[in-house]
C-alpha cells in the first residue's frame, strides 16, 4: 500500500477527468438509458416471438416463458402490455402473433443486434461473447453510434 498512498486523492475532490457535465447533458444521458431500459423488454420479446413464429409457425406463452427463463405470469403480464400497445394479437389456443408493427421493431431490433455482433467481432471479441453482449448494447446504442459501428464493419471486412 506505501507505494500507492502517494497517488491517491483526497476523497473529497473529484478526479481531473470526472469533472460533473452540464445538467442538462446530464439529464439527457439518465433520460436516454431509461428509454433503453423501458425498451428493450420489449424489443426482446417481439424478437424472439418472430423468431418463434419463424421456426414453428406460431409463439406460445410457455416457449417464450422457457426461452426468457422467466415464469408464465410474468409472460402473460407482458403479452397483454404488448396486445395493448399494438405489437402483438393473441389468439386462442394458438399463441401469439404480431402485428405489422411488431414485426417492424422485430425487423429493427434484430439488425441492431446484427450490427452490434459485426462490430464486437471486428474488434476481436469471440463469436459467442459477442453474440452474448450485443443482446443488452443493442437496445442501449444510438442511432449515430450504432451508425458508426456498421461504417466500421464494412470497412475492416
Amino acid at each position: 500500500m506505501g507505494e500507492f498512498a502517494g497517488q491517491m486523492q483526497d476523497s473529497t475532490s473529484p478526479a481531473p477527468d470526472t469533472a460533473l457535465v452540464d445538467p442538462d447533458i446530464h439529464v439527457e444521458s439518465f433520460r436516454q438509458a431509461r428509454e433503453a431500459r423501458r425498451l428493450e423488454l420489449v424489443e426482446d420479446y417481439v424478437e424472439l416471438i418472430a423468431d418463434l413464429i419463424g421456426d414453428g409457425g406460431e409463439a406460445r406463452q410457455v416457449d417464450i416463458a422457457a426461452r426468457l427463463g422467466v415464469a408464465q405470469p410474468t409472460v402473460a403480464k407482458m403479452l397483454k402490455r404488448l396486445a395493448e400497445d399494438g405489437l402483438v394479437q393473441q389468439r386462442p389456443y394458438r399463441g401469439v402473433f404480431l402485428t405489422e408493427a411488431g414485426h417492424a421493431l422485430a425487423v429493427q431490433s434484430r439488425e441492431r443486434h446484427r450490427i452490434v455482433e459485426q462490430f464486437l467481432c471486428a474488434l476481436g471479441v469471440s463469436p459467442e461473447i459477442a453474440r452474448r453482449d450485443a443482446e443488452g448494447i443493442e437496445h442501449h446504442v444510438s442511432a449515430e453510434t450504432l451508425e458508426a459501428f456498421r461504417l466500421f464493419t464494412a470497412r475492416t471486412v
